[in-house]
């Protein structure tokens, strides 16, 4: 025994997961907002935070500099002594803030403090303190828990404790007088103010990124919901013509003027020729099964004929046998003719773009069918002084003249005349066909265009009409935007008059 596989049926298969258009579009939007509100956020967070920054460089490296500097005059190592004489009174004063009425009024204040930049040690986060060469304290504004390196050259260091950053300055004092190191110098600047700018800011960012993007997306919700109205329909639409084909239901049009009202309208335009093609081929099946039950039966009845008793008889014989195959030839013509009539309802997808000059084709029609009817007289009345342009395949021009003028023989009595007649004015190109035969009654010339019509069906049937010349003709005209009409009277003939739009080459 084989071994079993275990196949799944195609119905039992996972579908694929569906997620609406709505979705993806509001995932869309609300990420694209995020991605770009964060980059935007960020690029000015950090442009506001190098802005601070340099503002709290600025005032620490000046306060620095300010101290080295009035430090640098002591050629000693410094001392609590000597740095405090040196700051002076009144320095002591603001650093220890003493009144200054206590001061004497006789005191010159010491020109190092009325530096603006000095005046930031009174801030709440400035501490600056003043070490000795064996890094002892001998000078401070407030106490710095860190501990440092103390070198040569200046060193700057930034650091974030508990999400706060903190800017430090240290820097070795060197006397003018001896060029040797006499201390150090630290300023560390806890940036209070940067710091809650800074905080503030990032709360205001993303408070205003939440209340942005819930805005956005509800924006977005009734846009995209607007939006996609139409285009349910037209799935709602499309769902009930796939189910019943013969549903005559279309999508209402918007009137928005817009990519979607032209869709909608594209749409509708696109069901409406399908119905088209779905009616033109019931009606071709039951054309086909109305005209070919007649020459059918006929071919059955002859066969049977020959099958019981007649093909014993050579006259019973050669009788069916002719009616056979003349019914065949009338099927076969009639098949064409109806495959004829199907092709010129689809004029538009075949041939779109065909131009063809009249006066050739009208003057080799007609001259063709003169030799095939050398007993008739067909006349050309042709009024184009030049070549006249019409949107049509050249074919299809041959075959509507062609049936007109096959017609006209057809049902012509005594005068054995036909009259071709060409013009055009400045918009339009004119045809007419004239005979002067049988005419039609008043009560036949609204019907002769319809199918399978014939005026007389026993007279038709005996000439070979299926009664689908005219509609033919009739179609390939309306299919070119041009018109047909006929006028007539019956026992003196009838006159078909064409009109197509002219065709102006662009240069």
């Amino acid at each position: 025994m084989g071994k079993k596989t275990n196949k799944l049926p195609r119905e039992k298969k996972q579908k694929k997961r569906y997620i609406s258009v709505a979705t993806k579009w509001l995932s869309l939007v609300a990420l694209t907002i995020t991605v770009s509100f964060l980059v935007f956020s960020v690029v000015i967070y950090f442009l506001i935070s190098n802005q601070l920054m340099g503002q709290e460089q600025k005032i620490t490296r000046n306060t620095v500099d300010l101290v080295s500097k009035n430090l640098s005059t002591i050629d000693k190592e410094l001392t609590v002594t000597n740095v405090v004489t040196t700051f002076s009174p009144a320095t002591k004063a603001k650093i220890e803030g003493t009144a200054r009425s206590e001061v004497s009024s006789g005191e010159k204040e010491d020109e190092m403090f009325s530096d603006s930049s000095f005046s930031s040690l009174t801030r709440p986060d400035l501490a600056m303190m003043v070490f000795n060469r064996k890094h002892e304290v001998v000078f401070a504004t407030r106490t710095i828990d860190d501990e440092y390196n103390f070198l040569e050259k200046e060193k700057t260091s930034l650091e974030t404790k508990k999400g706060k950053t903190h800017l430090t300055i240290s820097q070795a004092i060197v006397s003018d007088k001896t060029g040797k190191v006499t201390g150090y110098v630290v300023v560390q600047n806890q940036m209070n103010d940067y710091n809650a700018v800074l905080s503030q800011l990032r709360n205001w960012m993303f408070g205003i990124a939440l209340v942005a993007i819930l805005l956005t997306i509800l924006i977005s919700y009734a846009i995209v919901r607007s939006i996609l109205r139409p285009i349910k329909l037209m799935s709602k639409v499309a769902k009930e013509v796939d189910d019943a084909p013969e549903a005559t239901d279309r999508i209402p049009e918007l009137n928005t003027n817009d990519e979607l009202s032209d869709l909608t309208t594209t749409f509708n335009q696109m069901l409406d020729r399908m119905q088209g093609y779905i009616d033109q081929q019931k009606r071709f099946v039951e054309d086909v099964s109305h005209e070919l039950r007649t020459p059918v039966a006929v071919i059955e009845g002859h066969l049977n004929l020959l099958q019981r008793w007649g093909k014993d008889d050579p006259q019973v014989l050669d009788e069916s046998i002719n009616a056979s195959v003349q019914e065949i030839s009338r099927m076969k013509h009639l098949i064409q003719e109806m495959l004829d009539l199907t092709r010129a309802e689809q004029i538009e997808i075949l041939y779109p773009d065909e131009v063809t000059k009249v006066n050739s084709v009208v003057e080799q029609v007609v001259e063709n069918l003169q030799l095939v009817h050398p007993d008739f007289k067909i006349k050309l009345d042709n009024d184009l002084k030049t070549d006249t342009l019409v949107k049509i395949y050249r074919n299809h021009l041959e075959q509507i003249l062609i049936i007109l003028l096959d017609n006209a023989i057809k049902y012509s009595t005594d005068r054995k005349e036909v009259i071709v007649s060409v013009s055009s004015d400045l918009l339009e190109f004119h045809m007419s066909v004239q005979d002067f035969g049988e005419g039609i009654s008043s009560k036949e010339v609204d019907k002769i265009f319809s199918r399978f019509y014939r005026v007389d069906k026993a007279r038709t049937r005996e000439k070979g009409g299926n009664g689908l010349g005219l509609p033919i003709a009739k179609k390939l005209i309306e299919s070119y935007n041009g018109t047909i009409a006929v006028e007539s009277v019956e026992g003196s003939g009838s006159q078909f008059k064409i009109t197509f739009p002219m065709y102006f080459e662009q240069i």
